[in-house]
């Protein structure tokens, strides 16, 4: 069977285990998607980090069949999550956030994604200390 063409892809950051359908049908209409067949699947799949933004990428295809790929959530959304109103993060949650996010950075060290982070913390405001 040859693979499937890509008609669409989106990326859309959405709340976990509640995405709302007309934000799914703003940027997916016009697609002719299956919108509540999506919104269950990314809803069921995210169910557990209720309260958190989950980035997914969403590719339509010509037969107006879907696949979902989840990330993990934005690195601002982590960071502001870990001051909790406070101003400065710790080392610590700057490795946990670091380690959370790997697998969407484009390195494998744990050094650099904690540079990178950091570097994001600090474009917000957030010392590290």
């Amino acid at each position: 069977m040859p693979p499937k063409k890509t008609a669409h892809q989106v990326t859309m950051e959405l709340p976990a285990g509640e995405a709302p359908v007309a934000e799914l049908g703003k940027m997916l209409g016009m697609t002719g998607v299956n919108l509540v067949a999506l919104k269950k699947e990314y809803d069921s799949a995210t169910a557990a980090q209720r309260g958190e933004i989950v980035p997914a990428v969403i590719t339509i295809f010509e037969d107006r069949s879907f696949a979902l790929k989840l990330k993990t959530p934005p690195t601002s959304f982590l960071i502001k999550q870990a001051v909790n109103g406070d101003r400065t993060i710790s080392r610590d949650q700057l490795r946990s956030i670091a380690q959370r996010k790997l697998p969407d950075l484009n390195t494998t060290d744990i050094e650099a994604a904690m540079r990178t982070i950091e570097g994001t913390a600090r474009s917000m405001g957030v010392r590290v200390g």
